[in-house]
């Protein structure tokens, strides 16, 4: 018998879930359907209770139903509970909605995939919005020297860091804030798809640093751009998307599928 899983968005015809994960399940052989499902703004829970009315067995979830699906929950990881959002829904043996967040593990994967090194790091973060807190755990999980979460509202970026104090060095404030050099510079904002720069030093980057965008595009970032322009090497957040994924499909079927040849071919289909 078929597995039913979906993604819930609105809108979520553009997403490249149902892509992936069938990328996923050919090469692991499992057999699962897997489709994109927009869900009314009004009725996630239920949008949800229907879905596994139809046999389904697991779900992502993009924006804006990741506090939704947090609160239907029965059970929720630890990293899900830190991040107060879910984009991973599985059904457990006993009919239980458990919830989970992929989305700082894909970071975390995609950023080992191309070599940067995080233990020891010094790291800034620009943007506090749920992107950020989704992703905050994992990061300091792996023992960097220091983290910075950077944003114009510098409130905002020190009441979202003390909220991960017990993890690790972090600490928030204003752009104004920002001392160089980092090792490791994420763009969490989503002002680069306006075409838009926060105010940032030329001196930023160490010797050697990486900075990241979790946008992604047929095109570099202007953060992308901006940051090539210095010297740095580059990552957009397209292997993100790709890597959380495959964390999703290791929570609902226990295999961890081969990352590369699917980001691959994402990447020639921009």
């Amino acid at each position: 018998m078929t597995d039913r899983y979906c993604v819930f968005g609105h809108p979520v015809g553009h997403s490249k879930s149902p892509a992936i994960h069938a990328a996923f399940a050919a090469q692991t052989g499992d057999d699962i359907e897997y489709t994109a499902i927009e869900a009314p703004l009004d009725d996630f829970a239920g949008a949800w209770r229907r879905f596994l009315a139809q046999g389904g067995r697991g779900a992502n979830v993009t924006v804006p139903f990741k506090e939704d699906a947090f609160r239907l929950c029965d059970t929720l990881s630890q990293r899900a509970r830190r991040a107060g959002a879910v984009n991973t829904l599985i059904l457990g043996d006993e009919g239980e909605t458990r919830g989970d967040t992929t989305d700082g593990v894909g970071l975390v994967s995609d950023l080992k995939r191309h070599g940067v090194e995080l233990s020891g790091a010094r790291i800034l973060v620009l943007g506090a919005g749920g992107a950020v807190r989704g992703v905050l755990e994992p990061l300091l999980v792996e023992g960097p020297e220091g983290l910075l979460v950077a944003n114009r509202t510098a409130a905002k970026a020190e009441a979202l860091a003390a909220d991960f104090r017990d993890l690790g060095a972090i600490v928030g404030g204003g752009f104004d804030a920002v001392e160089g050099p980092y090792d490791l510079v994420i763009n969490g904002t989503s002002a680069s798809l306006a075409g838009d720069l926060p105010p940032l030093p030329d001196d930023l980057f160490a010797p050697g640093a990486t900075a990241h965008d979790m946008m992604y595009g047929a095109e570099p970032t202007i953060f992308l751009r901006w940051a090539d322009e210095r010297g740095v090497r580059t990552v957009d957040g397209l292997g993100m998307l790709v890597e959380q994924a495959a964390e999703s499909f290791f929570q609902w079927r226990g295999r961890r599928p081969d990352t590369a040849p699917v980001l691959e071919r994402l990447r020639q289909a921009l």
